[in-house]
C-alpha cells in the first residue's frame, strides 16, 4: 500500500522529489530534488516544533529543543523514509543505484525532506500534510526519543552558546571537498561569535556538522579557556 504522502496530484513534482542529482547524468532534462529538499526542511521544522509544543506542555525550551533535532536529524529521516517506503523509489545515477545509495542515510533524508516539500506544494497548505508527519511521528518510542535527544551534540553546543555569550549562537559553514558526485564528502566548521569552535567531515552536510559540534565540545571540554 502506497503511504499518502506518497500520494501527489501533480504527478512531476513526486518525481522531481524522487530525483537525486546523480539520475541528471543519464537524464538531464530531469529535475533534481535539491530545492524541495531545501523548502521540506523548513516545513519540517516548524512542524516539529509546533508538534512538540502541543504535546509536552511542560517541557522548557532547551529540552524542546533537543527533541526536535531528535525528530529532524539525518538518522531519523532516514527510517521515516524507509517506514514510508522512499528507498526503493528513489531515482538514482547507475554508480549510486549500485552502491546502494537507496541505502544510504544521508540520501534518505534528504528525500524525505523532498517529498514533505513536495506534498506541501501540491496541496498548497499544511491541512493535510501535518496529520500525516504527526502519525509518523507519534510512532516514535518516546523512550527512544528520550535517549536520542539527550545525545545530541549540536544542543549540547546549542546550549553552551547560550549560558556563555549573549545573542551568538552556533553557526555552520558546510563545505564539499571531495568524493564524487553520487557520494561527496564535506567539510563543516561550527563558529560562535566569528570564532571557529570545531570541524567535522562526512559524507552528509549533517553528519560533517555533527562531528564538528562533536569537536567543539571535546575542546571546550578538555581546554576550556582555549577560546578566551
Amino acid at each position: 500500500m502506497v503511504h499518502p504522502l506518497l500520494i501527489l496530484h501533480n504527478e512531476a513534482l513526486l518525481l522531481q522529489a524522487l530525483t537525486h542529482r546523480s539520475y541528471l547524468q543519464v537524464y538531464p532534462n530531469a529535475l533534481d530534488n535539491e530545492r524541495l529538499e531545501f523548502l521540506g526542511d523548513a516545513i519540517l521544522n516548524f512542524l516539529t516544533a509546533d508538534y512538540l509544543f502541543r504535546n509536552f506542555p511542560d517541557s522548557g525550551e532547551d529540552e524542546l529543543t533537543r527533541r526536535r533535532s531528535a525528530l529532524v536529524d539525518e538518522v531519523q529521516l532516514a527510517r521515516f523514509a524507509l517506514e514510508i517506503g522512499l528507498g526503493s523509489k528513489l531515482r538514482l545515477g547507475k554508480g549510486l543505484a549500485r552502491d546502494g545509495g537507496a541505502k544510504n542515510p544521508n540520501l534518505l533524508s534528504c528525500a524525505f525532506e523532498a517529498i514533505v516539500g513536495a506534498f506541501y506544494l501540491d496541496r498548497g497548505n499544511l491541512d493535510e500534510l501535518r496529520p500525516l508527519i504527526e502519525a509518523i511521528f507519534n510512532a516514535v518510542p518516546p523512550s527512544t526519543l528520550q535517549k536520542r535527544s539527550n545525545l545530541d551534540s549540536k544542543n549540547q553546543l546549542q546550549e553552551w552558546a547560550q549560558l556563555n555569550f549573549k545573542g551568538a549562537l552556533p553557526r555552520y559553514q558546510t563545505y564539499q571537498i571531495g568524493g564524487v558526485d553520487h557520494a561527496p564528502e564535506y567539510l563543516a566548521q561550527v563558529l560562535i561569535a566569528e570564532k571557529i569552535y570545531g570541524e567535522g567531515r562526512g559524507k552528509g552536510k549533517k553528519a560533517a556538522e555533527k562531528l564538528a559540534a562533536e569537536d567543539a565540545l571535546t575542546k571546550i571540554k578538555n581546554k576550556p579557556n582555549l577560546f578566551d
